[in-house]
């Protein structure tokens, strides 16, 4: 895996997302935050993670999509079970992710990160396969940005969030937090 100049996963699905904008001036991407989502709840390999990313969210469809509807959110990556990637915002770009964050003093991580979307939650184990596209996508990361944190949402948010969740694989990476 490679990413461009222009920070686009090289041989992925592009799907843009206008919940994104530009990173501060100056500001280069040194943190990747691991999220998990299934929309709906529970439920892996629909649309519903696309239709929220590009504020498509149809609330006739599911009851979880009324609430959702009218959020404004995306990641840079959705890494479903099957180990598909989708790419939603160029990693040059700041995406809508991590909401109210900080880390180390630092606040309003959406400025230097990237945020990867695992289909997946707190209920579930992740699949081998998204484990073996994760350390491939963060391996591409890390050649293009000087990546200095590797983080779930509930290091940088702890009060609000809790993903990726109990199941996800921490020891994997001895550069995360424990």
């Amino acid at each position: 895996m490679m990413i461009d100049a222009a920070g686009w996963l090289v041989g992925v699905r592009q799907i843009a997302s206008p919940n994104c904008d530009a990173r501060p001036d100056g500001q280069v991407p040194d943190m990747v935050v691991i999220h998990s989502i299934s929309l709906p709840p529970g439920q892996f390999g629909g649309d519903g993670v696309e239709r929220l990313f590009t504020n498509r969210c149809d609330p006739n469809q599911h009851a979880c999509f009324e609430e959702l509807q009218h959020f404004r959110v995306s990641a840079h990556f959705f890494l479903r079970r099957d180990g598909e990637l989708i790419q939603f915002v160029s990693c040059n770009a700041r995406a809508w992710h991590a909401g109210v964050s900080q880390w180390q003093g630092r606040e309003r991580c959406n400025d230097f990160s990237i945020g990867i979307e695992l289909e997946g939650g707190d209920d579930w184990p992740y699949e081998p396969i998204q484990y073996a596209r994760l350390d491939a996508l963060l391996a591409a990361i890390r050649a293009r940005y000087p990546i200095r944190h590797l983080l779930g949402h509930c290091h940088i948010a702890p009060e609000r969030k809790t993903d990726p969740g109990p199941f996800f694989d921490w020891s994997r990476y001895p550069e995360a937090p424990t």
